[in-house]
C-alpha cells in the first residue's frame, strides 16, 4: 500500500490531522473517514492516529494513499498489447493503440479494452484509474492513476500547467489561419447518440491549433485542448470546415488512407501529485498516421 509522508513544520504546528488531511494533502471527506478506520490508515510517529489528533514541529504524518478496499468489477482480461511508457507506486503511463476502449461497452463487448488488457498483465485486482479517457480510434499517451486519492488530484490538476495534453492529428486541407484558437460550446447532437455538435447552450470549449506540414491537401497539426469535452478536437476542426483525415463521424470515413479519425495523443506534461516531479512523455506518431503524410508528400511530387 502506498503511503504519503509529511514532516510536521512550525507553520503546521498546533493544526489537527483533519485540517492537515483536507487542506494540504486534499483527501476528500469520503476517503479521510476511511483512514480513520482502518488499522494503519493514519500513523503520527509511527503510531496509529485519528483526525482529531494534534500534531506538533518535528511530527512525521502518514497517511495511506491507496485504495482502501479493492473495486471489483466485471473486467475481461485480454492478452492485448498495451505499451508502458513509465510507470511508479502511483501512476502508470501508457502508449493506446488504436482499435482499444478505455473500459468495455455494451455497444462493443468484444472490443479490446486497457482495462482488459491491465487485468491481463497485472491481475484482476489491479485499480484502474484512467485519468483522461482516449476514444477507441485515438492512439498515444494515456495516464492512469493506481488509486482514487491519486486520481482526484491529477482530475483537479487537467487543463492547467500540471497537467498539459498535446495532440498531432491529420486534417483535410489547411486552415487559414495557420495557427488559432477555436472557442465554440460543445454539446449533444440530439439526432444522434454517439455525437456531439457546436450548439449555443453547450458547455464552454477551447482549443488551439497549429499547422505543422501541409502536403496534398493535408495538413498535419498540433492540438492543444484547453477544455475536455467530448469529441472535442475532433468536433472543433470539423467546425472550422476541415475534419480530421478518416473522421467517419464529423468527416468523411477513408479506409484506403486510414481505418479511424488521424487523432493522436502526442505528449503529456504532468506534476507529480506526490513528488512534485516536473514529468514529460511523448509518443511517436504511428504507422498509420505517418504514412498519411508520406502518401501527401508523394501525390504532390
Amino acid at each position: 500500500m502506498e503511503r504519503r509522508d509529511i514532516r510536521i513544520t512550525a507553520r503546521e504546528s498546533g493544526r489537527i490531522i483533519r485540517s492537515l488531511l483536507k487542506g494540504e494533502l486534499h483527501f476528500s471527506s469520503h476517503a479521510i473517514s476511511r483512514l480513520s478506520r482502518t488499522e494503519t490508515g493514519i500513523l503520527l510517529n509511527g503510531k496509529r492516529a485519528f483526525t482529531n489528533a494534534v500534531v506538533q514541529e518535528g511530527d512525521l504524518l502518514s497517511v495511506e494513499t491507496g485504495d482502501l478496499r479493492p473495486v471489483r468489477t466485471p473486467i475481461r482480461p485480454g492478452n492485448w498489447p498495451l505499451p508502458v511508457l513509465w510507470e511508479d507506486g502511483h501512476l502508470l503511463i501508457v502508449d493506446k493503440p488504436a482499435g482499444m476502449t478505455t473500459h468495455a461497452s455494451n455497444f462493443l463487448p468484444d472490443t479490446p479494452t486497457v482495462a482488459g488488457a491491465l487485468a491481463y498483465t497485472r491481475g484482476p485486482d489491479f485499480l484502474f484509474h484512467p485519468v483522461s479517457r482516449l476514444d477507441k480510434g485515438t492512439t498515444g499517451v494515456m495516464a492512469i492513476a493506481k488509486s482514487g486519492y491519486i486520481h482526484n488530484l491529477l482530475r483537479k490538476a487537467l487543463h492547467t500547467n500540471d497537467y498539459h495534453r498535446e495532440y498531432r492529428a491529420i486534417c483535410l486541407g489547411r486552415p487559414e489561419p495557420e495557427a488559432g484558437r477555436i472557442e465554440l460550446p460543445i454539446g449533444r447532437d440530439p439526432n444522434s447518440v454517439v455525437a456531439r455538435m457546436v450548439r449555443p447552450a453547450g458547455a464552454p470549449a477551447v482549443t488551439h491549433y497549429q499547422v505543422l506540414e501541409s502536403q496534398g491537401g493535408f495538413s498535419l497539426l498540433q492540438l492543444i485542448p484547453e477544455t475536455g469535452r467530448t469529441h472535442q478536437l475532433r468536433v472543433h476542426m470539423a467546425a472550422l470546415g476541415h475534419p480530421l483525415v478518416g473522421d467517419w463521424l464529423y468527416g468523411q470515413e477513408d479506409p484506403a488512407l486510414i481505418g479511424r479519425p488521424a487523432l493522436h495523443s502526442y505528449r503529456l506534461c504532468l506534476t507529480h501529485p506526490v513528488t512534485g516531479e516536473a514529468l514529460e512523455f511523448i509518443a511517436p506518431l504511428p504507422e498509420d498516421i505517418r504514412r498519411i503524410m508520406v502518401f501527401a508528400h508523394m501525390s504532390h511530387m
